[in-house]
């Protein structure tokens, strides 16, 4: 089977990495607003990312290609790195709907500095696309 439109079972996807994901079991999913309501970039990425990119980062193949995050030079750029986590890219989905501003920069900036990524500037709300 191949899906095709990933941005319709994306709600299912999220809720089944929160439920299944390791760590604080005080993380929330609430369907129809925004989605998550960790704070915190570790949390975020647990709660949102580990589902396709895996819990160490190194991504997976399966029903899709979801690209490893470890010492991933595409992620020197936080601006781009924002932008991406912010309205998507090819087969990733935009996190706009489902993520505030503050967390998109949290979890970007995680991801930045995690996984054998040592990127010292930091992103920002500014960064966020209008």
């Amino acid at each position: 089977m191949q899906i095709r439109n990933f941005k319709s079972v994306l709600p299912l996807l999220l809720f089944t990495t929160v439920l299944f994901a390791d760590g604080d079991p005080q993380l929330s999913v609430t369907i129809g607003s925004r989605l998550f309501d960790a704070t915190a970039g570790e949390e975020l990425y647990k709660s949102s990312c580990q589902g396709c990119h895996m819990p160490d980062g190194k991504g997976a193949q399966g029903a899709g290609m979801y690209p490893s995050l470890v010492k991933n030079v595409r992620l020197m750029s936080a601006k781009a790195t924002v932008e991406t986590v912010t309205n998507g890219l090819r087969g990733m989905p935009a996190f706009r709907e489902y993520l505030e501003d503050a967390q998109i920069v949290e979890v970007v900036n995680y991801v930045r500095t995690n996984f054998g990524n040592n990127f010292k500037d930091v992103a920002s709300v500014s960064d966020i696309p209008k």
